[in-house]
């Protein structure tokens, strides 16, 4: 059983910045890639930062610039630092990881989200 939970969500005015956690737990002999998506109320989840267990990263354009992903691999947890946040950013924001729970088999496992809303 491997659970992630996110943290950090919450209210910031337009221009502000939030740092957003997310800490896996559970069966985990290693986790490969972590990444965030959001999803804004009548749209599609899309993919806000991606990064593989080395460091390498990934980012969606509307947020490459402003936002960096980063983890703790012996913390089991993964970062996002959003500054000039903006109106558009509004959206519940998920976790997602990507867990070996033996050497050889993995799950792709969700956390349950964690709602930022940007004021203008």
């Amino acid at each position: 059983q491997v659970q992630l939970v996110e943290s950090g969500g919450g209210l910031v005015q337009a221009g502000g910045s939030l740092r957003l956690s997310c800490a896996a737990s559970g069966s985990i002999f290693s986790i490969s890639a972590m990444g965030w998506y959001r999803q804004a109320p009548g749209k599609q989840r899309e993919l806000v930062a991606t990064i593989t267990r080395g460091g390498s990263t990934n980012y969606a354009d509307s947020v490459k610039g402003r936002s960096t992903i980063s983890r703790d691999n012996a913390k089991n947890t993964v970062y996002l630092q959003m500054n000039s946040l903006k109106p558009e950013d509004t959206a519940v924001y998920y976790c997602n990881a990507v867990v070996f729970t033996t050497p050889i088999s993995n799950l792709e496992v969700w956390g349950q989200g964690t709602l930022v809303t940007v004021s203008s």
